[in-house]
């Protein structure tokens, strides 16, 4: 049943609260000092996968700030690596994977063990849903009003950088594998079709409240390839969800795509979208069903430069989505620059609106 006090699950179940509840992609990271202390003692992977770590990470901007969504410390690329592919986070660089160029390198992936490779996530997702549950206290949050978020890539996105072996400023080779062997890149998109909506059900078996699919380079794909690579692939994996988990919201997030959003609404069935800052947020408002809800458009710039920008910003997002479903949240991650008291700011502004 859903509980009254969870303002961010009540926004997912469609019902729009004033002021808006808050919580920002990338919000337990490197601009936290309590964070960067962590990141001494273990690399990232070590962290992801050591559910001590996980948990405690999870947990510091939920002290600090009281967000009402804690979304999982993890990444979008332990799927891949749970499948077999091996995965390294680089300083300076970013993941580094062996890129998948063949069938061969495709059969060396193994979906069967993905499931205990996985383990320490989901045992990670199983004690912040006893915290976020309990009667205790969570620094400066109340107890049972914060919803847990679980969440991976979507397809697309993460094939790109299984294909490319990285990260890239065009994913040139991603291209050329969709041009030139697309039997090749569909199998490699159908894999992770199934792997990621069964990935994402154990989260929600493990105690993840609503879940979240980041497709980050879905803005790359013209619209004659969008439907193929993003549209239909998400609508398979919302549909297995929803057939095991109808109670459990998903929100999808197609960065980047622009003019498309609206044949992704439609395509997938989602009822919660991320938004991104270079969308027109007065315009999609005005076109999109007023019972599909919102979350983010502010852009993580702002947060740098604490200012009445920032404040009106908010305000003026906030005014203009008063009567849809609305999630407060950035467009993209916060940048690791940011001042820990302009995050403050933020949510003091959003919590404070009359």
């Amino acid at each position: 049943m859903l509980s009254t006090n969870k303002k961010l699950l009540t926004v997912l179940n469609g019902q729009s609260i004033w002021p808006p509840p808050v919580w920002l992609m990338r919000q337990a990271g490197r601009f936290l000092p309590e964070f960067r202390l962590l990141r001494q003692q273990a690399d990232f992977l070590t962290r992801c996968m050591t559910p001590d770590l996980a948990v405690e990470i999870t947990l510091q901007p939920i002290r600090r700030f009281a967000f009402d969504g804690a979304i999982l410390f993890s990444d979008i690329l332990i799927l891949p690596w749970a499948l077999g592919q091996d995965l390294q986070f680089i300083e300076g660089r970013g993941p580094v994977l062996p890129p998948i160029q063949s069938e061969q390198d495709l059969l060396k992936l193994n979906p069967y063990q993905a499931e205990e490779k996985t383990e320490p996530v989901l045992e990670a997702i199983r004690r912040l849903n006893k915290i976020v549950n309990s009667f205790d206290s969570i620094g400066t949050a109340a107890a049972k009003t914060v919803t847990l978020i679980g969440f991976t890539g979507s397809p697309f996105t993460v094939a790109c950088y299984m294909v490319e072996g990285g990260s890239s400023k065009d994913f040139a080779t991603v291209f050329k594998m969709m041009y030139e062997n697309p039997s090749l890149f569909k199998k490699i998109i159908n894999l992770l079709v199934k792997t990621t909506a069964d990935y994402l059900c154990r989260q929600i078996e493990a105690g993840a409240e609503a879940v979240k699919l980041f497709d980050s380079w879905a803005g790359l794909l013209p619209v004659s390839l969008f439907n193929e690579y993003v549209i239909q692939p998400t609508c398979r994996i919302v549909r297995i969800i929803q057939q095991k988990y109808p109670h459990i919201p998903i929100i999808g997030f197609p960065r980047l795509a622009g003019t498309k959003l609206q044949s992704y609404i439609d395509g997938t069935g989602l009822k919660t979208v991320g938004i991104d800052q270079t969308a027109d947020i007065s315009l999609l408002n005005k076109t999109i069903n007023p019972t599909i809800g919102f979350q983010g458009n502010i852009d993580p710039l702002c947060l740098l430069h604490s200012s009445k920008m920032l404040k009106q910003e908010i305000y003026n997002l906030c005014v203009e989505l008063k009567n849809r479903p609305h999630i407060l949240n950035l467009g993209h991650g916060v940048l690791p620059s940011t001042p820990v008291e302009h995050v403050y700011e933020l949510v003091n502004t959003v919590r404070t609106l009359a």
